[in-house]
Parts: structure tokens; C-alpha cells; sequence
């Protein structure tokens, strides 16, 4: 054991010195910009943090405080501007959902949720993974993606604690796998089948509207036919993957349900905690759904946060801390809270300290006018045809949202893609579209949404793991995005490449 500790830590040792030496090298032999040696510096930095991350050579939380020390001293933004890019909504959404999952947890809600949904759904391995990932699927379509991944994370975790008592460790160590990867892809596809699943789509709705002001509306029922079919066929794709890659074929048979009803009945009756906590948790679950209009062609369901003053001052996160707060609040039975401290602090901060360092990056990405160059690099292609063009764009914006902001790289890149498609007389749309989705399906690193920073942190994943199964599926959904795209996409979005629309010329 000894000996393996050594040998363990000296591979850690030469992770970080060739992480270091290959920072310095790039610094010193690569320019991107002469003028702007700032580009080179910002790139540099986000190498060594991608590098350190992938390989762990150091903990998640240490590197995602890269910034912190790197861009104040290499001139890319001050203390002050690198510091605040690491408290944010975000954050709190999530800190106040992982305090939900902790209070589940603590009374058991969540083992009983788990064996109701083993119970109903099915019994074999390939059964559950598929029913958790339908699951979420849905979820994600009408509300954000990390919430959806906060509320199915405690539930995922009491499944693969009742499997124990049925498979061998190596074998729900392999499965478990399967599903924490499934719950976080399944989120993020999900989010693509709809307008307001997902920040990208929303963006996309507004940065096109602003750039043609005269082009017909994107509604939300067209974009739901065109996107809710491709994304069932990408989740059965990562589903396939999963299966096949982590799924035990010989050592998981199928548990019999007489056997999940005895454990079900060794949980008593429900507690007086238990309701306030399921309370709770739908109550967060609708309040996420319904915080903003949901706009279905001329159907509208107005969202609760326009009866106040500011409603765009109210976020997920504001009622995901609302209900961390009420869970200090409210007693249980034998007078002490349903939330106490002691629970609350068992949060997992390297993973919050890991959201703080992706968008740290993504707005060094932004601000050093590094994301504009990489756009320009990728799409300043005058040789290539439209399929082509379309081909390097999708998979260019599926890589480059592996290490920055999904949202963020949206806003830095549809204006470039527009203008692009201006000036190349090239529908926008067909350009657009599947660049919008791309942004979302980036399933290789934790950073690259996050469901897959939530679901990291809250299981035993190591980082190869996902990016095993993530380069299948980058590179099927890439395929598939364009396929879709060519052929119905270009009937249902009225895309007619041989004709240039009159709205979308510089006037």
C-alpha cells in the first residue's frame, strides 16, 4: 500500500510539472494575436486549467482557483472583476438545491422516493437507467437544467444505496456509473427540445430577433417539432453508449419486486418529515417551472414572479435559498429542524468552487476578446460550402463549450455566426440553429454544464469516466444536429439555401 501511495503521488507530480512546463511553453511559443498578447495568455491558463482538470493532478477545487492567482498577475482581469465571477446565481441554485438534497437525506425521503420509482418503472438494469433518464429528460424541458439535476441527484444516490443490497460492489460501482453520467446527459439534452428548456435557446430567440427584426418569429411550437424528435434520438444514443460502456451484462439480473415491496414496508409509515420535506421539494420543483411565462404559439401561462414589482429580480436561485431557509425554520417531532448546520456544511464546495472557476474562465474567455478570435478562426472559411461550414461551426461550438460557459459562449458567438451568414448569403438559420444546440450538448468534462459539475460532485465519478462515454456522444450528437438539420429542419424553419431572405440583408 506504501509503495502504491508513492507511485500514486509521483504520477501526481509529473501531471503538474508537465501541466506547468506546457503552460510555459505555449506562453513562449504561440502567438494568437501580436497586438493582443493578452489572447495568448487567456488561452494559455484555460490549457493548464482543462489539463489539471482532466488528469486530476490537483483537487477539482485548487484549480478552479487558478484564476484567481493567473489572470490578475497576467494582466487578463483585476482581483476584483476574477473574484466576483465566483458568487453568482448559479451558485446559489445551487448551494440551496444540495440543501434540499441533504434534508432529504437526513429523513430518508429519498430511499423512499428511489424504491417507489424501482418498484414502478422495472426491476432490470437497463429498465431504471432508462426511466431515470426519461425522467429528467422532461424535467429539463420545462425548467433549467441545474435544477433539474439538483432534484434527481438525492434520488439517484438512495438507488444506487438500495442496489448495494443486491449486487456485488464492483458491479453497482460500474452501474452507478451508467447512472449518474445518464442523469447528467439527459438534462442537458433535454433542455435543447425546447425554447426555454435551456439558456443557449433563449438566447438564441433574442440575439436573432435584435440582429433581424424583420424576420419571421421563431415560435415556440415550431422550434419544438423540429428539436423535440432530435433530442429524443441523442438520448437514446447516450443511453446505448451508457449501456454498453457501464452497464454489468452478466452480474445484474433482474430484482424481483416482491423484494423492493419488503423494503418499502421496512420504511414505516411516511413521516411528519418526511411530507414537509416532499412539500418543500414539489413545492421548489413548480416554483422553478412556473417562475416565468410559459409561452406555447398564443397559449400563455403566466409565471409567478410578474406579480411582484421587479420580476426579473427573482431567480431559480432566490427560491432555491428561500426553501434551504424554511428547512432551518420549520421543527420536526423531536424539536430540532428539519435543516441543522452540522448537515448543511457536508455540501460538496469543491464543486462550487469548481462553478466559480468555469465562469471565471468563461469571462476571461469574453473580455480578453479570446472568444471572438476562436470564433473568427472557426467560421472565416470562405472555401467551404454551406454543409461544411455548418459541420465546422456545430463541431467547433461543441468543443469550445466543453471549457467555457454554455450561456456565455452563446452570447460571445451566435452575433459572429450571424454575421458571418450575412455576408456569405448564407440563411442564418441554417447556420444559427444547430450552433444553439451544440452549445448544449457538450458532455465530455464536468465544466461543461452544469448538470455535469452537479452530478460530478455528488458521486464517486472520476473525470474519465465521463469523458469515455462524452466523446461518443460529442461526436454522435454533432452527426445527428446536422443530419436533423438537412433533413426536416430546412421545412420546418422554411430555409431555402438557393435564396437569400430580403430581412436578413444589411440595410
Amino acid at each position: 500500500m506504501a509503495l502504491r501511495s508513492i507511485l500514486f503521488n509521483r504520477k501526481k507530480d509529473i501531471l503538474i510539472l508537465c501541466g506547468l512546463l506546457f503552460f510555459a511553453l505555449f506562453i513562449q511559443m504561440v502567438t494568437l494575436d501580436p497586438e493582443r498578447p493578452i489572447l495568448t495568455y487567456t488561452a494559455a491558463i484555460g490549457i493548464l486549467m482543462a489539463f489539471w482538470w482532466v488528469t486530476e493532478a490537483l483537487p477539482m477545487g485548487v484549480t478552479a482557483l487558478l484564476p484567481l492567482v493567473l489572470f490578475p498577475l497576467f494582466g487578463v482581469m483585476s482581483s476584483g472583476e476574477t473574484a466576483t465571477a465566483y458568487i453568482n446565481n448559479i451558485i446559489f441554485l445551487y448551494i440551496g438545491g444540495f440543501i434540499m438534497a441533504l434534508a432529504m437525506q437526513k429523513w430518508n425521503l429519498h430511499k423512499r422516493i428511489a424504491l417507489l420509482i424501482m418498484i414502478n418503472i422495472g426491476q432490470k438494469p437497463v429498465s431504471i437507467l432508462m426511466g431515470f433518464m426519461l425522467g429528467a429528460y422532461f424535467l429539463s424541458m420545462w425548467m433549467s437544467n441545474t435544477a433539474t439535476a439538483m432534484l434527481m441527484v438525492p434520488i439517484s444516490i438512495s438507488l444506487i444505496s438500495n442496489l448495494r443490497e443486491y449486487y456485488d460492489k464492483n458491479t453497482i460501482q460500474q452501474y452507478a456509473k451508467a447512472i449518474f453520467i445518464g442523469l447528467a446527459y439527459a438534462c442537458s439534452i433535454g433542455g435543447i427540445s425546447t425554447l426555454i428548456g435551456t439558456p443557449p435557446n433563449l438566447s438564441f430567440a433574442r440575439i436573432f430577433h435584435l440582429t433581424y427584426p424583420e424576420a419571421p418569429e421563431i415560435s415556440f411550437a415550431q422550434w419544438f417539432i423540429f428539436a423535440f424528435p432530435l433530442g429524443l434520438v441523442i438520448l437514446f444514443t447516450a443511453l446505448a453508449i451508457l449501456y454498453i460502456l457501464y452497464v454489468p451484462k452478466k452480474n445484474m439480473k433482474k430484482i424481483p419486486k416482491q423484494v423492493l415491496r419488503e423494503n418499502y414496508k421496512q420504511l414505516g409509515k411516511v413521516s411528519q418529515e418526511e411530507r414537509w420535506v416532499f412539500l418543500l421539494f414539489t413545492s421548489m420543483a413548480l416554483l422553478w417551472i412556473f417562475r416565468s411565462p410559459i409561452v406555447i404559439g398564443e397559449f400563455v401561462i403566466p409565471g409567478w414572479s410578474q406579480i411582484f414589482i421587479q420580476p426579473q429580480f427573482l431567480h431559480d436561485g432566490t427560491v432555491a435559498v428561500t426553501m434551504a431557509v424554511i428547512l432551518f425554520l420549520i421543527p420536526s417531532k423531536s424539536g430540532e429542524r428539519l435543516m441543522d448546520w452540522k448537515t448543511a456544511v457536508k455540501l460538496p464546495w469543491d464543486i462550487v468552487l469548481l462553478f466559480g472557476g468555469g465562469f471565471a474562465l468563461a469571462q476571461a474567455v469574453k473580455t480578453s476578446g479570446l472568444g471572438l478570435w476562436l470564433g473568427q478562426a472557426v467560421t472565416e472559411n470562405s472555401n467551404a460550402s454551406p454543409l461544411e461550414l455548418v459541420a465546422i461551426l456545430t463541431a467547433g461550438m461543441s468543443l469550445l463549450t466543453e471549457f467555457t460557459s454554455n450561456a456565455a459562449t452563446t452570447e460571445m458567438v451566435l452575433p459572429i455566426i450571424a454575421g458571418i451568414a450575412s455576408s456569405a448569403e448564407i440563411h442564418p438559420l441554417y447556420l444559427m440553429v444547430p450552433v444553439t444546440l451544440a452549445a448544449s450538448l457538450a458532455f465530455m468534462l464536468p465544466i461543461a454544464t452544469p448538470p455535469n459539475a452537479i452530478v460530478f460532485g455528488s458521486s464517486p465519478l472520476k473525470i474519465i469516466d465521463m469523458v469515455k462515454a462524452g466523446i461518443f456522444l460529442d461526436t454522435i450528437a454533432v452527426i445527428l444536429i446536422i443530419a436533423s438539420l438537412y433533413f426536416w429542419g430546412q421545412t420546418i424553419f422554411d430555409i431555402d439555401l438557393s435564396h437569400f431572405p430580403d430581412w436578413a440583408r444589411h440595410k
